[in-house]
């Protein structure tokens, strides 16, 4: 049986592209974050959201100029072996952006569970939000069995639909406040140089699903020219978007409620505003835009799994599954999510997605500083400020955590020291293997 992975050559346009990313980044972003961001940073929580814009502006330059060089469906596994070989420097680093991606798949099924319970009347969430977030991530599942053109086409559609729904509510929920500020009280959070760094980094989590586009690299049509514009696309809507959203919630809920609402804030600022019907098409709106990034999300990492076994750089069980190799890392990938969805709540998730991302990101952009900078033609300024201000972010985000929840930390780095083992333990069998055979072959 043939188990290698089948690439469809050109059968992602440029539209699909953006739709993948795009589907990511607006159903992790702006409807679970929100409320985590403003209780980190206050009444700047908005401005947190462009100041993420920014930092992510740098970030993926380095995105783009690997992706215009080696357009690949391995995307960033690709880029860490073209920087650093197949050893355990790419092997950890690409695994934690497998991780920080799973990590995001849970966010947005829990987030899907979230914003549904406010259609009915239900006192006890802690269990069905759960059950909701696995029941989509199975649907999603069975739709990424299919052919590339089902994914696109459903993705695309939801991505449509979410933007223009999304950009509605922002509208409208800017001109019906009485004021475009959002009222304080004594007892809401102030804001700190170390909390705004900590909601910068939360909001940078909004944006990491550009990276879902290098992973389709080499489907995508023209990719030397479109998987670079594709990202530029992405980020470039969804600043507009973000921004929009996040004044309108500013000016509906006080800064108290948001922060109380924070799993479904965009629903809670829509009853004021508008009533029973803005709530309904908020939650049917926040249902699609997850549904979609999670159908985008699983497309793209388990394509980048599939690439990682096939670089030697993890191992693999086929456990009795048929069909290729694509198909089981779909399936590793979904059951990762369910556990996480099932047993950790939205905080903690974007918490160790946010820690495991900046990491992988500075991995990236230090590799092509040192090793490929002439290679795919970047400027080392550039390169430079983009590793400065992850290490900044991070520091701030990880100083937040430690003062709040320090078993994120822990859990983080436990993950981080399993993964650098297993895979330290993986290749040097790996290379006392191949040793074995070559000299048996002599």
């Amino acid at each position: 049986m043939d188990r290698t992975p089948q690439y469809r050559k050109d059968s992602l346009s440029l539209v699909g592209a953006i739709a993948l990313g795009t589907g990511v980044m607006i159903g992790a972003g702006i409807f679970a974050l929100t409320g985590q961001m403003a209780e980190m940073t206050g009444a700047l929580f908005p401005l947190a959201f462009l100041s993420a814009a920014l930092i992510v502006s740098f970030s993926a330059y380095s995105y783009v100029k690997m992706s215009n060089a080696y357009p690949s469906a391995g995307g960033i596994g690709m880029y860490l072996q073209k920087a650093y070989g197949p050893t355990l420097t790419t092997a950890f680093h690409a695994l934690l952006m497998y991780f920080s991606m799973v990590i995001a798949q849970s966010f947005l099924a829990r987030t899907f569970g979230s914003y549904t319970l406010e259609l009915f009347d239900v006192e006890d969430r802690s269990l069905f939000v759960p059950l909701l977030g696995v029941a989509l991530l199975i649907s999603a599942f069975l739709i990424n069995l299919s052919a590339n053109k089902l994914i696109q086409g459903v993705a695309s559609a939801l991505g449509f639909i979410k933007i223009g729904g999304i950009i509605l509510f922002g509208v409208v929920g800017v001109m019906v406040a009485d004021s475009v500020g959002m009222e304080t009280s004594a007892s809401a959070p102030g804001g700190s140089l170390s909390g705004f760094l900590g909601a910068t980094a939360l909001g940078i989590l909004a944006f990491k699903g550009f990276t879902t586009i290098t992973n389709s690299g080499s489907e995508i049509k023209d990719p030397h020219r479109n998987v670079g514009r594709a990202i530029m696309i992405s980020i470039a809507l969804c600043v507009v978007i973000y921004a929009l959203v996040g004044f309108a919630v500013a000016s509906n809920l006080s800064l108290t409620e948001i922060i109380e609402t924070q799993d479904y804030s965009l629903a809670a600022a829509a009853r004021p505003a508008l009533g029973e019907a803005a709530v309904w098409f908020t939650v049917i709106l926040a249902m699609l835009a997850t549904a979609g990034g999670i159908i985008a999300s699983i497309f793209a990492v388990s394509r980048m799994l599939a690439m990682l076994t096939e670089m030697g750089l993890v191992p693999h069980r086929h456990f009795h599954m048929p069909g290729s190799i694509q198909k089981h890392t779909l399936v590793y990938t979904v059951v990762l999510g369910l556990i996480l969805t099932a047993f950790f709540d939205l905080s903690r998730i974007a918490a160790l997605g946010i820690i495991f991302y900046l990491v992988m990101d500075i991995a990236i952009h230090w590799g092509v500083l040192r090793h490929l900078r002439k290679e795919v033609g970047a400027n080392s300024v550039v390169l430079g400020v983009a590793i400065f201000l992850d290490v900044v972010v991070l520091a701030g985000f990880l100083w937040v955590k430690a003062t709040t929840d320090p078993l994120v930390l822990i859990v983080a780095a436990v993950v981080m020291a399993a993964i650098l083992l297993a895979e330290r333990l993986f290749l040097t069998r790996k290379g006392k293997s191949s040793l074995s055979e070559n000299t048996h072959s002599h």
